[in-house]
């Protein structure tokens, strides 16, 4: 089921499954959100919760107990129910139920809000640990933007512009996605921007720790521009499909990393993840603003 958001400046449409994101138009009709072409990449935006990309073998140790599920967690692929709706927010939830404690053995309750404000799309995440054990878990969004976004650009007529100077350090991939031990700075030029070409993303994603928290893709010649502000997470991943002159760029906020290479996590032991006690909850807000 698709749900449609509105201001007087955007139109977003969100889909009932993941909760993602279909579509971001500005009030002229022009589309920001990536169409999921399938020669590139079938997604939009997928929500990530309890983890972030892959595990090793696509599993995790609890107590001694397997699991597993597919890459970026549950969300994605789940039926959200809509909770709460209007004008310019809709509310989507996911309750755990028999099938995700089969893949991921905690009790919990997470919904993703959206609302158009303006030009902005504001996002809050929050997580409630409905069980009686601490839970463990990552969040994170996985939102693809149309890059150029107007007639007459190129992908690398575009920079990532970060909105202060910054010194962030990339973290390590193998070619299974894992990460691998190090960490290297990664210069930006005059501390604050990226220029884009395909070849960035022939080894995948660039992973960034001790970033800004706002970026924006714009021209030097272009009139529209994507910031994304992601005030509470630690990481900043960066990516279109290896080797190929894919016409989008994904920002990825996220709170943790994925498996290291080899090693089958146990969730309780891996540090960077976020925890909650029985009773507790979590929240965080992002958003997305369009110009142009």
């Amino acid at each position: 089921m698709l749900t449609t958001i509105k201001s007087k400046d955007m139109k977003v449409t969100v889909c009932a499954r993941g909760a993602e994101l279909q579509s971001i138009q500005s009030s002229d009709g022009t589309e920001y959100l990536w169409q999921g072409d399938p020669a590139y990449w079938t997604s939009h935006a997928p929500n990530i919760f309890p983890y972030v990309a892959r595990l090793t073998d696509g599993k995790f140790l609890h107590k001694g107990s397997t699991y597993g599920f597919g890459n970026h967690g549950l969300v994605r692929y789940a039926e959200l129910a809509v909770v709460e709706r209007s004008q310019d927010s809709v509310t989507y939830e996911l309750v755990s139920d028999e099938n995700t404690l089969r893949q991921y053995p905690f009790a919990f309750r997470y919904t993703m809000r959206y609302r158009v404000n303006g030009n902005r799309l504001e996002m809050q995440t929050t997580v409630e640990n409905t069980g009686s054990e601490r839970m463990y878990f990552a969040v994170g969004g996985h939102p693809g933007f149309n890059v150029p976004l107007e007639n007459g650009l190129s992908f690398s007529d575009y920079v990532i512009e970060f909105d202060e100077p910054a010194d962030p350090y990339r973290i390590k991939l193998a070619d299974s996605g894992a990460v691998t031990p190090g960490q290297e700075r990664y210069a930006l030029e005059e501390s604050r921007r990226i220029r884009l070409s395909h070849s960035l993303f022939d080894h995948d994603a660039i992973v960034l720790h001790h970033m800004a928290k706002k970026v924006t893709i714009k021209a030097e010649t272009g009139s529209r521009s994507i910031t994304v502000c992601y005030p509470d997470f630690r990481y900043l991943g960066l990516w279109h499909k290896p080797k190929t002159d894919a016409p989008y760029l994904c920002v990825e906020p996220w709170t943790s990393l994925p498996s290291r290479e080899g090693i089958v996590e146990t969730l309780a032991l891996q540090s960077d993840l976020l925890f909650l006690d029985p009773g507790k909850r979590y929240q965080t807000a992002w958003w997305i603003e369009i110009t142009g």
